[in-house]
């Protein structure tokens, strides 16, 4: 007789505990004499994965960071990590000990669902203003317009690709591809899966396995926005991607299917956009609208009403840079940032660190402290100015785009981006609550995705009364 299929799951499941419990135990035996970071109490085989809410973890480091400090030890199944709470303990390690500290973790749910794949200011200033004039024409459907505009500039220079101003097909293979792969890729959710690999073999029949069903759309859906815009390059032959393909076109063909491959990892992680930071500020804007005045009253003393801002004015625009830094401390797009892992064992302020430790810095925790940011949870651009109205030293872009060499290399890029499309919205549109057919306010509670990612949800319209100065196709807004 050969045994069942719950049997054979059963003892796939013993072997697996008993993994576990050897190698907790092997671990356990070798670092008994090391003092590791504070952290809280694990139990036998699970660790702290009870205790953490896997749906938003910064917010559950963040409370732990209060009652062990800045950097703190945690168990996630068989998996050790550390926690980084603080720029300062993020730098000495991240950035001062790079050498030990630049590798990324294995992250278990990358290859089944696809995931392993991932200075142009005239192109963004032009993508900018095409997104106000989609604002103006559509504004109900203020998401899709952003998303648009987060993955134009990428897509024009990696692929030679032009939008078109609504419905794009290559904006919704992004947009479908990021849906469900965002969710999946945190380090807690991938430790889940690296500890129990046996969910991505389950019949589609048996409980537990949906996550091998979502492994396949999300992959098959990566794998679309991974080749479509590649083809698109090679058949039209102008654009970085192309200008790369002729490079390599005389190589033998075992380089050229490794250049190819290495090519479109590259244009992949550059289409995947940044639209969250834009929700942010539309959703700053509804929110806090003497901001958005101060701000347009600034833009109308530097710019006047005869031309939109460029790029030249920025350093005029002290307030505007403050509303950006504020932007990205405010509501930060990845809480968590990228996570890290040891390559060797180290010791920091008394404490040991083992090799193979996974390392997250908790940006969400560096935003809301309360010591250095007073009123974290409001949306305070002063906060970046001094007494003199100029801007203080204190940047979040330092953390919210990582650190050391692992830091993000489109970080500039980014930054540009997202201040173009700030300073062109607040010269053109005024963002507003939407109102019922009575007038009233329509009052909404911002809600927030999931997963390696957190930005905004759209709920309703967030602005109304936009208008067309005598510019025709430039909109003005209504002073």
């Amino acid at each position: 007789m050969f045994p069942s299929v719950d049997g054979r799951l059963a003892n796939l499941a013993i072997l697996l505990a008993s993994f576990i419990v050897i190698t907790s135990l092997k671990r356990f035996i070798t670092n008994r004499q090391k003092k590791l970071p504070p952290g809280p109490v694990p139990l036998p085989l699970l660790g702290n994965v009870l205790s953490l809410d896997t749906k938003a973890a910064w917010l559950t480091y963040t409370e732990w960071a209060a009652a062990y400090g800045d950097l703190f030890f945690v168990r996630l199944l068989g998996q050790e990590v550390v926690v980084i709470n603080s720029q300062h303990v993020a730098e000495a390690l991240l950035d001062k000990r790079s050498r030990i500290y630049s590798d990324r973790p294995y992250i278990a749910t990358l290859e089944p669902f696809g995931w392993s794949v991932v200075f142009f200011r005239p192109m963004q200033i032009k993508q900018a203003r095409e997104m106000i004039a989609n604002l103006i024409g559509d504004p109900q459907n203020y998401h899709s317009h952003f998303a648009t505009f987060s993955a134009s500039v990428a897509m024009s220079v990696t692929y030679g690709y032009q939008t078109s101003p609504h419905h794009d097909p290559l904006v919704r293979i992004v947009e479908n591809a990021l849906a469900i792969g965002l969710e999946v890729v945190t380090p807690e959710k991938a430790i889940l899966l690296k500890t129990f690999p046996f969910l991505l073999k389950l019949p589609d029949w048996c409980w537990g396995s949906s996550i091998k069903c979502d492994a396949r759309t999300s992959s098959d859906r990566m794998r679309e926005m991974t080749d479509v815009p590649f083809q698109y390059a090679q058949d039209h032959m102008f654009s970085m991607v192309a200008e790369n393909l002729q490079r390599i076109e005389k190589q033998d063909q075992t380089s050229r299917s490794f250049f190819e491959g290495a090519l479109k990892k590259a244009a992949t992680t550059a289409i995947i956009g940044s639209s969250g930071f834009v929700m942010t500020f539309a959703l700053a804007m509804v929110l806090y609208p003497d901001v958005q005045r101060r701000a347009q009253a600034e833009i109308d003393s530097v710019v006047g009403l005869d031309r939109l801002p460029t790029f030249e004015d920025r350093t005029s625009l002290p307030y505007v840079e403050s509303v950006l830094r504020e932007t990205l401390r405010w509501q930060p797009v990845l809480p968590l940032g990228v996570p890290h892992v040891t390559t060797g064992d180290d010791t920091y302020d008394g404490y040991f660190i083992p090799k193979g430790t996974t390392v997250m810095c908790n940006v969400w925790g560096i935003t809301r402290d309360e010591k250095r940011y007073l009123g974290a949870s409001r949306f305070t651009p002063e906060r970046f100015l001094d007494v003199n109205g100029a801007l203080t030293d204190d940047d979040p872009a330092g953390y919210i785009f990582g650190f050391g060499r692992r830091a993000c290399p489109g970080r500039y890029a980014a930054d540009a981006s997202l201040w173009s499309a700030i300073v062109t919205m607040l010269a053109t549109v005024e963002f507003s609550s939407a109102k019922d057919d009575q007038g009233k306010v329509i009052e909404f509670t911002p809600q927030f995705t999931t997963g390696i990612t957190r930005s905004f949800i759209a709920l309703a319209p967030l602005w109304s009364s936009l208008a067309i100065s005598h510019h025709a196709l430039v909109p003005i807004r209504n002073l």
